[in-house]
């Protein structure tokens, strides 16, 4: 069984993503990782390269900063990752710039891999997410932040991604997928408010004009930490990958999870209540077919 990881990046330095600690966390697991790497001149390139891994092969690519078509760009850097995998490739293992894996789900993940390899029926796997929001000690838990989504998928020609890389699709149906029980961690909202704004401006200019952006975001916006509707204390270990980073950029979260709650519409918390009692998420979006 082979395995190669694959993700793509672009300016992970202005934007601060954990890039190389996305990739280490699942780099035991491949052998080897396509990383597409966007036009740009912060010295991302170099820290791809600084990993210092054979299994590593970058493509420099050429993003386009005129698509802004609900974020297909995204969709389009990832597929280009994708199509530059080997093709004697097994499975292709999926990580955006802000996630990582547990050191502790890697056997539990290869094992699901060998055991599914044989069944046509099953053309990916699905993982559940921690959505650490704020600072690295909190996770959004509400119907705002997504739950499971594809990030390991069976080498066919026909895979690509869906939307703004949130999924995958063949032929444009949905995959056939199985749930594991293995986590993504999600860091991409773990910012100071300032450095939340920054991510949003540089986020929206690939869904939104730039008369959206000056007029919803502008330079005296203050980002607003109750959008995550419920928070709750992370009591887990983060992944080894990001240990140095949480030491030495971790801050004080000041904000009151209460009044988070509290904000949330009578609607909203009684379709929480449903959740919370029957596991159940009411017309929860599906971008996949669970086996």
């Amino acid at each position: 069984m082979k395995v190669a990881g694959f993700t793509f990046i672009r300016n992970a330095v202005t934007n601060d993503y954990p890039i190389v600690a996305a990739i280490t966390s699942i780099l035991p697991l491949c052998d080897e990782f396509v990383v597409a790497v966007g036009n740009g001149n912060d010295g991302t390139r170099a820290l791809i390269e600084n990993i210092k891994s054979p299994k590593i092969k970058i493509i420099d690519t050429l993003w386009d900063d005129d698509l802004r078509e609900g974020g297909r760009v995204f969709a389009l850097e990832t597929d280009k990752a994708f199509a530059a995998i080997a093709k004697d490739i097994d499975w292709a293992f999926y990580i955006q710039g802000d996630e990582c894996v547990h050191e502790k789900y890697l056997p539990l993940i290869k094992a699901e891999m060998q055991a599914t390899l044989s069944n046509p029926n099953i053309e990916g796997l699905l993982f559940k997410y921690l959505h650490f929001y704020g600072s690295y000690d909190y996770v959004g838990q509400s119907r705002r932040w997504y739950r499971r989504e594809i990030r390991v998928v069976k080498r066919n020609l026909n895979v690509q991604s869906y939307r703004d890389a949130q999924g995958f699709r063949i032929d444009n149906r949905k995959i056939k997928v199985k749930l594991i029980d293995a986590y993504i961690y999600h860091y991409g909202w773990v910012k100071p408010p300032e450095g939340l704004k920054n991510k949003l401006l540089n986020f929206n200019q690939f869904y939104q004009s730039a008369e959206w952006i000056a007029t919803n975001l502008p330079q005296t916006f203050e980002f607003d930490y109750s959008n995550a509707d419920r928070l709750v204390k992370f009591e887990g270990e983060h992944p080894t990958t990001m240990l140095q980073r949480i030491k030495t950029c971790n801050w004080k979260f000041t904000t009151n999870p209460l009044l988070l709650k509290n904000k949330m519409s009578l609607r909203r918390r009684i379709l929480q209540k449903i959740e919370d009692i029957t596991s159940w998420r009411v017309s929860e979006y599906r971008n996949y077919k669970v086996v």
